[in-house]
């Protein structure tokens, strides 16, 4: 997958290195001040059972040193806005930090206005 490239179907093997690109390449295309979902990308990709895989992903681009420019893992939040993946970060606050950095408004690590902030790739690519 490609950046400007729309994928309704699977794209790859969830688990594959091909799946983990894919869902690095969506998290490229989420905008600073937008935030999305493990399930959101999962369903994007055509693997809507995959969102711990999406969340697996996320965590392997923080591990191998990716900067926030590179995979903007802190815009990927739980289904309820919830900063799930914050303990994968360089300090539990980062991951807020960040996104508070774009405008976004986080509290008790949880994204405070969840609804008008959400991304869904299925429906803005």
């Amino acid at each position: 997958m490609t950046e400007g490239t729309s994928v309704h179907a699977p794209t790859s093997r969830p688990g594959s290195g091909d799946f983990e690109r894919d869902v690095h390449a969506v998290a490229r295309l989420i905008p600073p001040g937008r935030v999305t979902s493990y399930g959101a990308i999962a369903r994007y990709l055509g693997a809507a059972r995959s969102s711990r895989m999406v969340g697996w992903a996320m965590n392997r681009a923080l591990e191998n040193g990716r900067n926030a420019d590179e995979v903007p893992a802190h815009r990927v939040v739980n289904r309820h806005g919830l900063l799930t993946g914050r303990m994968h970060f360089p300090t539990p606050e980062t991951m807020a930090e960040r996104l508070r950095a774009e405008g976004v408004a986080v509290i008790d690590a949880q994204v405070v206005d969840f609804d008008t902030r959400y991304w869904d790739p299925s429906t803005e690519l």
